[in-house]
């Protein structure tokens, strides 16, 4: 999947880019935050209105805002993704070359655990364009990872890095397998063995 943080200023897919006010800045990251807890809780199919309720704003708020309920699940879905990208950004922090890349494919995996039923709320209904934005951010992300583990020698160069992710996308698409978890622990196993410098 990411991914604008919400104490931005700018944020893709709202109606304007020009920079927020501190008070509309505020009423957007409640519209925001809102709908997260509802896509997660599985109240994807609350009337649209209600999310300016549920954040304590009116609905004209919500509506500059974000005037569909897509452009809202988009916002809320680029901040799953920007997590994601987050993520892989840090996971070099305080490990020997060779363990980040370790770090963040188990903390991936955990991540999409936590927030299956969001990620699943969040797929049907922000829209092709917030997907492609917040995979190719990720892709991004977890390829600068790659490097940095490759330069570092911590694991082998010969491996072509659109492998990692491919797994990530397959560990991603099937997650409604009933042993998904510790298949999922498994398969990040196995590609570590391999992609170890010395394997």
């Amino acid at each position: 999947m990411e991914i604008i943080s919400t104490s931005s200023t700018r944020h893709r897919g709202d109606a304007t880019s020009k920079p927020l006010r501190a008070d509309a800045r505020r009423n957007r990251d409640a519209i925001v935050a809102a709908a997260r807890t509802a896509f997660a809780h599985g109240d994807d199919g609350i009337r649209f209105d209600d999310f300016a309720g549920r954040a304590g704003v009116g609905a004209g708020t919500l509506y500059r805002h974000f005037p569909t309920r897509e452009s809202l699940a988009a916002a809320v879905y680029r901040e799953e993704a920007d997590a994601l990208c987050r993520l892989a950004r840090d996971a070099s922090a305080d490990v020997a070359p060779g363990e980040a890349l370790g770090r963040f494919l188990r903390g991936y995996v955990a991540y999409l655990d936590e927030h299956r039923a969001l990620t699943r709320a969040l797929i049907a209904a922000s829209g092709s364009t917030a997907l492609m934005e917040g995979a190719g951010d990720l892709e991004a992300a977890v390829l600068g990872l790659l490097a940095r583990e490759t330069a570092a020698g911590g694991i082998r160069a010969d491996v072509d890095p659109g492998a990692v992710l491919v797994a990530m996308h397959g560990i991603g698409a099937t997650q409604d397998r009933p042993r998904w978890r510790q298949e999922a622990d498994g398969v990040v196993t196995a590609l570590l063995a391999g992609l170890r410098v010395g394997r």
